[in-house]
């Protein structure tokens, strides 16, 4: 066998088919192209989290469609580059366990090297069940049977709280086949009156597509319908429910009318911290702006959290796309005494 140097050659030696996705922040599908550009570092992984790179890796034989799956974690260096050591010993794994063919039934000996792998690992379940939805849609596979009883759900006005049959699965499949038939009408009409117990794992799931302006304006109208509620109980819960609708809307962050939402949020006078959380986590690429960026530090100044303030300055510096502007920010004269004052705890804490 020829020597393998990356995880693409290995894939393409096995004569697989295959394709692959970013799992790191959000579920998303990426070309051979840039999955071998991040390989030999011409490129950082783009949504860096906790400072690994998190992939699926979905492979199989023509004469065999259905995949195999690799969930591969993967260290990062400072500059967002991956750990050639880390992605070089994973390989050696792969082909001590299974040679060049990747698609093998594992004995007992090559299961137990192929469970040792420290780069394989399991993601959160809500995680797994879009991930699982994306690859069936694309390979044109049959979705989970909790699809049709989750549409007829939707179209049933009179049952909003018999939702106890819904499997999570039905509401990830329907999410990755929103721009199918009516779909994302469907889901417009009835997203208000949606019970929390689905509307959470539904947010969890959007956040991964691209959606519809009709769905997009939806979801901020329930978004905005929270804005205010006047007893504190109430105000909390409304909060949890923007935090989901904020995240659902990740993946369309940077549509005009979700812009515009955020912009408005950046200049109220106070933000929850759930919110901030949020924005920072699922909606960064809202924030690679200075203007943005901006208030949206000196919004997380006054919650006078100094630890909330390092963990999310610490996380959004490693986001390529955000990195300048998080630099442009801290240098900008006009920067607030309180931003100066967290800037300068953080460095002194991470000497």
């Amino acid at each position: 066998m020829d020597t393998i140097d990356t995880i693409s050659q290995l894939l393409q030696a096995s004569n697989s088919q295959y394709r692959l996705y970013d799992i790191g922040r959000k579920i998303t599908k990426i070309s051979k192209e840039l999955f071998e550009k991040i390989e030999k570092n011409q490129l950082p992984y783009p949504t860096p989290s906790q400072g690994h790179a998190c992939f699926a890796i979905a492979f199989w034989q023509k004469q065999s469609p259905q995949p195999f799956l690799w969930l591969l974690k993967l260290p990062l260096d400072e500059r967002g580059l991956l750990n050639q050591g880390a992605r070089n010993h994973f390989i050696a794994i792969i082909v001590e366990a299974l040679g060049a063919d990747l698609t093998q039934d594992a004995n007992t000996q090559q299961e137990e090297l192929l469970k040792s792998n420290p780069y394989l690992f399991t993601p959160a379940q809500y995680k797994l069940a879009s991930l699982n939805s994306k690859i069936k849609q694309e390979l044109k596979q049959a979705p989970s049977e909790y699809l049709a009883s989750f549409k007829t759900y939707l179209n049933d006005d009179s049952n909003w709280d018999q939702w106890q049959h819904i499997g999570v699965q039905g509401i990830t499949d329907f999410v990755a086949r929103i721009d199918h038939e009516n779909n994302s009408e469907l889901l417009s009409k009835a997203l208000e009156k949606l019970p929390h117990e689905v509307l959470f794992p539904l947010c969890g799931a959007l956040e991964n597509e691209h959606l519809s302006v009709e769905l997009i304006d939806a979801l901020i109208s329930v978004f905005k319908a929270h804005l205010s509620l006047p007893t504190e109980q109430n105000t909390e819960q409304a909060t949890l429910i923007q935090q989901h609708l904020l995240r659902s809307l990740a993946s369309s962050c940077q549509h005009p009318h979700v812009a515009k939402l955020i912009r408005d949020l950046l200049q109220q006078q106070t933000l929850a911290e759930e919110l901030l959380i949020t924005l920072s986590g699922r909606c960064w690429l809202a924030l690679a702006n200075p203007k943005n960026l901006m208030a949206f530090f000196e919004h997380l100044v006054t919650s006078k959290e100094q630890g909330l303030f390092n963990n999310i300055f610490k996380d959004l510096v490693t986001v390529p796309e955000v990195r300048p502007v998080v630099f442009q920010c801290i240098r900008a004269p006009e920067r607030s005494e309180a931003f100066s004052q967290a800037i300068g705890q953080l460095f002194h804490h991470s000497q």
